[in-house]
């Protein structure tokens, strides 16, 4: 009677552990469900230090706050096929609203945005199109933002010039849109300043044709620091940690791009900056709010603070955020006005600066 007492018992906890482990079984469940918010990655890795982990900390700051789950994807290659291989992982892994940051997305979300109706697309720096450029179209389930790079390229280059620097230098990516457009109003802003001081400005400038980490790109900077050149714009996402390095050598400068870079390197004076954590945030606040706004394109600048400089000045000689102040103002109310749309660097307007173009553009 009593080996039977045993057995009886041995079954009962048998029968309660397993009990126990099917009370497991809903978190299994919601693990399934995957990740609400999905990011895809364009050239580059989320710490970049620039595009995409501005916008991945858009994602990530919605998301911690609103108790929401989030994933990136990084794809294979910089491709259209391999963008969209990333968007369909994400949205098999649960995601109902995926962020892409980079003009390269442009071809796939024209093609995702009618192969997944239902799930939402934020599209940064782009609108979608064919690769060939020949359709365009936006769905509703689409948001596409832009930036006013030729602001903040402005506000840099002035910056600068009026701090003393009149020995500059511009590297860029790769010629695409958005590159130009910091380029173009980098020089721009320093010509304000030269004409306002009256001193005459020079400025390098190549495209890299990479936005990685590379030797060669220290070695060009480098021996742009040893030519006089004080600083370097560089407008390439993780290509600047190279510039950088190259800086610390020289003893030189940097101005960084896209999100504040000064916590890369102590040569990093300032970094002209576009809002992109902010308007992934407000892009996610709107449709979690059922205000998404899609079957838009957006450009946002110095009116909706896109675009600007870090608050902190104090890398600067002289410039001063009082002096920021004023001509961020004079940007706001279109008193002077930053031309985007010039076909070449060459085509500036200039008279106290002389550009040097190293390749084409």
């Amino acid at each position: 009677m009593k080996k039977l007492f045993i057995l009886f018992t041995l079954v009962l906890l048998t029968l309660g552990t397993l009990t126990a482990c099917s009370s497991d079984e809903p978190e299994v469940v919601e693990e399934e469900k995957g990740y609400e918010i999905g990011l895809v990655t364009d050239i580059g890795t989320i710490d970049d230090k620039s595009f995409n982990q501005g916008a991945w900390e858009g994602v990530v700051a919605y998301a911690e706050a609103n108790g929401l789950t989030y994933q990136y994807y990084q794809p294979a290659a910089a491709s259209t096929a391999d963008y969209i291989e990333a968007i369909t992982l994400a949205i098999e892994g649960g995601a109902k609203v995926v962020v892409t940051p980079g003009f390269m997305f442009a071809g796939a979300i024209y093609e995702a945005q009618t192969m997944y109706p239902e799930v939402n697309f934020i599209l940064l720096d782009a609108d979608p199109h064919t690769d060939d450029y020949s359709a365009f179209k936006i769905e509703s389930n689409v948001y596409s933002i832009y930036y006013a790079e030729e602001q903040s390229g402005f506000l840099a280059g002035y910056a600068a010039v009026k701090d003393g620097m009149t020995n500059l230098g511009f590297m860029g990516g790769m010629a695409v849109p958005a590159v130009v457009r910091f380029g173009h109003g980098f020089v721009q802003g320093a010509e304000l300043a030269a004409v306002e001081l009256d001193v005459d400005v020079t400025i390098k400038y190549e495209y890299l044709n990479d936005f990685a980490p590379n030797d060669n790109h220290k070695v060009k900077a480098l021996g742009w620091y040893s030519e006089g050149v004080e600083a370097i714009f560089v407008a390439a996402g993780g290509a600047g940690l190279s510039v950088m390095a190259a800086a610390e050598e020289a003893d030189k400068k940097v101005i960084g791009v896209d999100v504040d870079q000064s916590n890369l390197s102590e040569t990093v004076i300032t970094s002209a900056m576009k809002g992109l954590t902010s308007s992934v945030e407000l892009a996610l606040t709107d449709l979690y709010a059922g205000n998404f706004k899609g079957g838009v394109i957006d450009t946002l600048d110095v009116t909706v603070g896109g675009v600007g400089l870090p608050a902190d000045f104090s890398r600067f000689t002289t410039f001063t955020q009082a002096d920021y102040d004023a001509i961020f103002a004079k940007l706001v109310s279109g008193e002077v006005v930053v031309v985007k749309d010039a076909a070449s660097v060459n085509d500036l307007a200039v008279t106290k600066t002389t550009v040097t173009l190293i390749g084409a553009e």
